[in-house]
């Protein structure tokens, strides 16, 4: 089972060598988070055209990334995201990020799962970063139970979110090379991860250590 979740918000034209390795790891892949410009920009963008179209061709799902700012973006703006995801770059999936956990906003991302299906989208990925309300589980086909860096993430395990229905995915950063995170986040519930080097304000921009291209 494939179990890599990989989120990489860097321009394909700046790390060709690291996309194609994203490629070349295809069998290995949950799948690839596309975001090129906190969203899909104003405008399609070749060089993320390209790169999508090698990833469904490698039978890798292709997630587009939009943020909810925690149910306070609007229903129009995650929507319109959506269907420019689809139109220029073919996603058949979403990554919703900074998504709310409480019960209280459920109905608003029941919504935004409904505009995700309109727009075609075969997986909806949830980016808690923390467990949720089960209730998110009835949308989700994978749910972010945590999101943080390896010395938390070791120190201080996630909740148990012991909830049928959604896979768990564990993204963390800062993790040094030679750490395997598939057996720690199986033990924690997480059956899809991503663990990364990069530290500071923009960790994504770092590949995991077993995806590194070779220089």
């Amino acid at each position: 089972m494939s179990t890599l979740l990989v989120p990489y918000y860097e321009h394909p034209s700046v790390r060709r060598a690291e996309w194609d390795a994203i490629v070349a790891a295809a069998p290995r892949l949950h799948g690839v988070v596309l975001n090129p410009a906190s969203g899909p920009g104003e405008a399609p963008d070749p060089a993320f055209a390209e790169v999508a179209a090698r990833l469904r061709a490698a039978e890798v799902r292709v997630l587009g990334y939009t943020d909810t700012d925690y149910g306070r973006r609007p229903y129009a703006d995650v929507a319109r995201d959506l269907e420019r995801y689809r139109d220029w770059y073919a996603t058949d999936g979403a990554f919703l990020d900074q998504a709310a956990a409480g019960p209280e906003e459920f109905a608003h991302y029941r919504r935004l799962a409904g505009a995700a299906w309109a727009a075609g989208c075969a997986t909806l990925v949830l980016n808690h970063g923390t467990p949720p309300h089960p209730c998110y589980a009835r949308i989700a086909d994978v749910v972010v139970t945590f999101e943080g860096d390896w010395t938390t993430y070791r120190t201080r395990p996630p909740q148990p979110w012991p909830v049928t229905g959604a896979r768990q995915c564990h993204l963390v950063h800062g993790v040094p090379a030679g750490v395997d995170l598939a057996g720690p986040a199986r033990e924690r519930g997480a059956t899809v991860h991503c663990a990364v080097p990069g530290t500071g304000d923009h960790p994504w921009g770092t590949l995991p250590h077993t995806l590194e291209p070779a220089r």
